[in-house]
């Protein structure tokens, strides 16, 4: 039974891992290309950017809908599966759609941009990695903003950071070859 509540949490925080990587995707698309305005619109904190040029409201909004979109396609198999997940004692079908998407998309990006402030005023260049604080901040952010739509227990928060963190190290190194990425990690 464990195991499949681990499923089901890694189910649910999809929408998290994709609207994490989306940045990097919309920067590739040309009707978005140009839409580069920093989130902190260019201001500093202490004589150093607050999130850096590469955290952009393009990005945070593609990576919003981005997510909203997997809960929608992920509610979509589950319907045309018939089936359906139960998490924390919550049906994933009766999850408010567009509050999830918004929240795993909002919360992975936000982690995001917290984290690239910390290494802004810690002179970590931008695009350096900077270990393990690249690998999870996202799902924090996720957890952190989800936390008002559903709870789980911490074993299943646990298991959610493992395969968070394998995951975002496979898809970094995948990135990285692919030229997406300058660096592996």
């Amino acid at each position: 039974m464990i195991i499949m509540d681990i499923l089901a949490v890694i189910w649910l925080f999809l929408g998290a891992g994709f609207a994490n990587a989306a940045p990097v995707f919309a920067k590739k698309i040309p009707i978005f290309k140009d839409w580069k305005t920093p989130l902190d619109f260019g201001k500093t904190f202490q004589g150093k950017p607050i999130f850096g040029k590469n955290k952009t409201w393009r990005g945070l909004i593609f990576g919003i809908v981005v997510a909203t979109v997997t809960i929608i396609l992920q509610k979509l198999i589950l319907k045309i599966l018939n089936t359906d997940i139960v998490l924390a004692g919550q049906s994933f079908l009766a999850l408010p759609t567009l509050i999830l998407g918004f929240a795993l998309g909002f919360g992975a990006l936000a982690g995001d941009a917290i984290e690239s402030f910390f290494k802004r005023q810690f002179d970590i260049a931008p695009g350096r990695s900077w270990f393990p604080f690249d690998q999870i901040d996202y799902i924090i952010g996720a957890i952190l903003c989800t936390l008002p739509v559903i709870r789980f227990e911490w074993i299943q928060y646990l298991s959610l950071f493992a395969v968070g963190f394998a995951v975002h190290l496979i898809a970094s190194y995948i990135g990285f070859l692919l030229k997406l990425k300058d660096s592996p990690i």
